[in-house]
């Protein structure tokens, strides 16, 4: 994952859940820092297993059974309607926006119990997750929005400060992560790998 000196934009610049619009989500993601900039390029995690245990009763029963799209095609894809971006540069993740737009979006449950942990964790995100299944748009954009304000609280997160060879191994299942874009002008320079899989209840 490269951002040059002239770039203004880079990946991961928001929050969000790596896979999410996979059928079989990806279990975490390694990084490593191979350049970095002299200040800034942190990345921001935020637990989702602390976003679902500090919600009311009342906004977990509400949500336990729910199910929510998600998509890559509003963020990699060609299409020109009011949900897509046309001609989007995908940097690789995907391939192409052709490839992208072939993408069938998928559903996963709101609250997943982690196939590991056992425990549960809130399981939307604000890049890849379109819509509740069965609510009004305007019924889904308040229940997201509302989750997704729950889940950015700054108790929920932590900030990571990279060094060189710094290393981060995070499960994309329970966390959402962001990083940051304060560099511009510098090289930043990180090796991933994404780790395979499976279907998430």
């Amino acid at each position: 994952m490269l951002k040059e000196k002239e770039q203004k934009t880079n990946i991961g610049g928001g929050w969000h859940t790596d896979h999410s619009y996979d059928a079989e989500p990806a279990m975490g993601s390694i990084l490593v820092a191979r350049q970095l900039p002299d200040e800034g390029g942190d990345t921001w995690f935020a637990s989702m297993y602390t976003a679902y245990d500090t919600l009311e009763g009342a906004t977990k029963q509400e949500i336990e059974k729910l199910r929510a799209v998600h998509s890559a095609k509003h963020i990699f894809g060609s299409a020109t309607d009011n949900h897509y971006t046309a001609n989007r540069d995908t940097g690789g993740r995907i391939g192409n926006s052709a490839a992208a737009d072939l993408l069938e979006d998928v559903t996963h449950p709101v609250v997943i119990t982690h196939p590991l942990s056992g425990r549960k964790a809130l399981y939307v995100n604000p890049a890849f997750t379109v819509r509740i299944v069965g609510y009004s748009e305007e019924a889904s954009n308040a229940m997201l929005m509302r989750l997704y304000a729950h889940a950015m609280k700054p108790d929920h997160a932590h900030r990571f400060k990279w060094r060189p060879g710094s290393v981060a191994f995070w499960d994309n299942r329970a966390t959402w992560h962001w990083a940051m874009n304060d560099y511009h002008g510098e090289r930043r320079l990180m090796h991933r790998i994404t780790i395979e899989g499976c279907a998430l209840n």
